[in-house]
């Protein structure tokens, strides 16, 4: 393939990235000769200060409950226990050093040429890396996102979530300004470990988006763990003051804390990129625009994962690099499935879940079946905290195929990976009252929920 062109190289990604490094490692195995290139470290957000430390830090916070449960199990636990955060968060780095260190080997090991620069458009097929004049015949943007700041006064005193994996201490008492995934996933951490944790937002409810009957459930779950939420409401201004910070709310109230994070959502990551100049065009919260193969509007030009702004997640990313690669260079078309996707929210507890929501089933079919089931989970039998697991199962009446599955409770992310292979497959309510159940279990309830709940109509939705 190389050689037949005057171009340096045959394909040429930016960002080293989850869906980047796919893209760039399946093409080289198919022969093309391949470039990357990176500014910061290879391995993108979600290793590096995204999903892979988020995790971590979301088990570190699971650890005061546990000490606390393990003496309702018998167990004796000697002293008070501590929590060091800097002990966490140097292992933390650890971590993310050694699969820094795998993703680099992974590169090397497919023969893709990595290149420690930020690269900018001059042309369609002529980059900019760190002074340097590269030309490919295809290009790939695998940039991310990037954090949202407000645009307040004393905005520079704040947080994202960049900077929360690094902060030399715990802060004693945190605002999270938003009610995305991200804001209360850190807002359990943050607890977690004993920092006094507000979740400030805009608007009444946790998780836009999410099943409404989860997310409800999940702010009762917050407020019983100490969690404030300040509903209706919205930062205007952050001061400084001798004793932390001053936050201000467009409803008249201040919070004296000593960090603020903002968790308002990411923007794609286009920004100094140069698209102007090869003529890629991009969407109103400058997203590239791209067709189901990924391609752009200019031809040689394509682009995956979060910069996209199609489904920000990391299995998509890295489903979208592994198609691009097959579709130009594999001579095997093919496109990422954005439909049906599970994804979890490690909240605590956390929330599993696939397809569709109440609200988005009956906008589709006009009405649906719901079945589900709230419990008390075994292990709280005996440790006597009030936490409660929910499941939901949306069923279209007329096929009797399961559309959507809600989860909150323990385990939620890992019952939802099997659960999403029983919805991408179409699997039926008949199909799931036919699988006999694993005892004792909190799964078990899937396959247990043999009356319907209630019916839910457009209708009574439009009330």
């Amino acid at each position: 393939m190389s050689g037949s062109h005057p171009y340096d190289y045959d394909l040429f990604v930016i960002g080293a990235g989850s869906g980047g490094v796919r893209a760039a490692r399946i093409s080289a195995g198919y022969g093309a000769k391949v470039a990357i290139a990176e500014e910061y470290r290879v391995g993108g957000t979600c290793v590096i200060r995204g999903c892979v430390p988020k995790k971590l830090m979301v088990y570190a916070s699971h650890y005061g409950e546990e000490i606390e449960d393990a003496v309702a199990f018998g167990w004796t636990v000697p002293g008070e226990a501590r929590f060091d955060w800097k002990a966490l968060i140097a292992a933390k780095d650890r971590e993310i050093d050694r699969l820094n260190g795998l993703y680099l080997k992974g590169l090397e090991g497919a023969g893709v040429t990595l290149m420690e620069s930020r690269a900018r458009f001059v042309d369609a097929h002529t980059l900019d890396v760190g002074g340097r004049t590269v030309t490919a015949e295809t290009i790939l943007v695998a940039t991310g996102g990037t954090p949202d700041k407000l645009d307040i006064p004393g905005a520079e005193h704040a947080i994202t979530s960049n900077e929360a994996f690094h902060l030399a201490d715990l802060p004693k008492r945190v605002a999270v300004i938003g009610a995305g995934y991200i804001a209360v996933e850190f807002a359990g951490i943050f607890n977690g470990l004993g920092a006094e944790t507000t979740i400030v937002h805009r608007r009444s409810r946790l998780l836009r988006g999410f099943d409404d009957d989860v997310a409800v459930r999940l702010a009762e779950e917050y407020a019983a763990k100490g969690i404030r939420l300040h509903f209706d409401a919205s930062p205007t201004a952050i001061d400084k003051t001798d004793d932390g910070l001053r936050l201000h709310l467009s409803d008249g109230a201040t919070l004296d804390v000593d960090a603020v994070m903002f968790a308002t959502g990411r923007a794609p990551n286009t920004q100094g990129l140069g698209l102007e100049a090869a003529g890629v065009e991009t969407g109103r919260k400058g997203e590239i625009l791209v067709d189901l193969y990924s391609r752009t509007n200019v031809p040689n030009i394509y682009a995956v994962g979060d910069v996209t702004d199609r489904m920000a997640l990391t299995p998509i990313a890295i489903k979208e690099g592994h198609a691009f690669a097959d579709t130009v260079f594999g001579a095997k078309p093919g496109v990422a499935d954005h439909d049906d996707v599970p994804t979890a929210v490690f909240s605590q507890p956390p929330i599993g879940t696939v397809g569709l929501t109440e609200a988005e089933a009956v906008e589709r079919f006009g009405e649906v079946d719901i079945y589900e089931a709230g419990f008390r989970p075994m292990k709280h039998t005996l440790t006597g905290r009030a936490t409660r697991s929910y499941m939901k199962l949306i069923v279209e009446p007329r096929s009797d195929r399961v559309v959507g599955a809600h989860l909150i409770g323990d385990d939620s992310a890992e019952i939802i990976q099997a659960l999403g292979i029983a919805v991408k497959m179409g699997a039926t309510k008949a199909q799931f009252d036919r699988t006999v159940a694993v005892h004792p279990t909190t799964a078990e309830e899937l396959v247990l929920m043999r009356a319907k709940a209630r019916t839910a109509r457009a209708e009574a939705a439009a009330e």
